[in-house]
């Protein structure tokens, strides 16, 4: 996968309309639309496109009736993976599958229409407008010292030293 690629998707996700979207959605060409996802009613909603089920909320939040209360909290890459180990050990979310999304996948989330964050409120309320780890390695000679992850600021994508701290949601096939 390369960046153009990323970038060709960022602008392509394409989808039917959760709720309405505080976002201008004029062009559905260019989103992720709210009514795409099935809200669970658990914290967790379903893309109805991709199959993929989602945490509402960043690490660090807590789902309520209300939305996503509390602060995210930034991890670095070792410790997001050992987090998606801890909710699948716990049981935490009624699955023992969830897991750091690839960077095609979280790309699927962004809403080009919306203004840092680039993500639909109603959908993923509380989401910082920063970077989010990906599973997917940099490819090339120090792809094992680097992951890539996405902004839902204006950033876009990057390659980081898996040391750095960044936000993270976890995702699951639906099936």
């Amino acid at each position: 996968m390369t960046i153009r690629y990323v970038i060709a998707l960022l602008a392509c996700v394409s989808s039917p309309v959760l709720a309405a979207s505080p976002c201008a959605t004029a062009d559905p060409m260019r989103g992720a639309p709210a009514a795409r996802f099935q809200d669970n009613g658990d914290g967790t909603v379903t893309d109805r496109q991709s199959r993929l089920m989602w945490l509402r909320c960043s690490e660090g939040q807590q789902w309520t009736a209300t939305g996503c209360s509390g602060t995210a909290k930034a991890l670095d890459w070792g410790a997001a993976q050992s987090l998606a180990a801890e909710i699948n050990e716990r049981g935490t979310f009624f699955f023992n599958d969830w897991r750091l999304p690839q960077l095609r996948e979280l790309a699927t989330l962004v809403e080009r229409e919306c203004d840092a964050p680039r993500v639909d409120a109603a959908v993923f309320p509380g989401t910082p407008g920063e970077f989010y780890w990906t599973a997917s390695p940099r490819a090339g000679e120090a792809s094992k010292a680097s992951v890539y992850a996405l902004s839902f600021g204006p950033e876009g994508v990057k390659s980081m030293p898996r040391g750095e701290g960044n936000y993270v949601r976890l995702v699951r096939g639906a099936r």
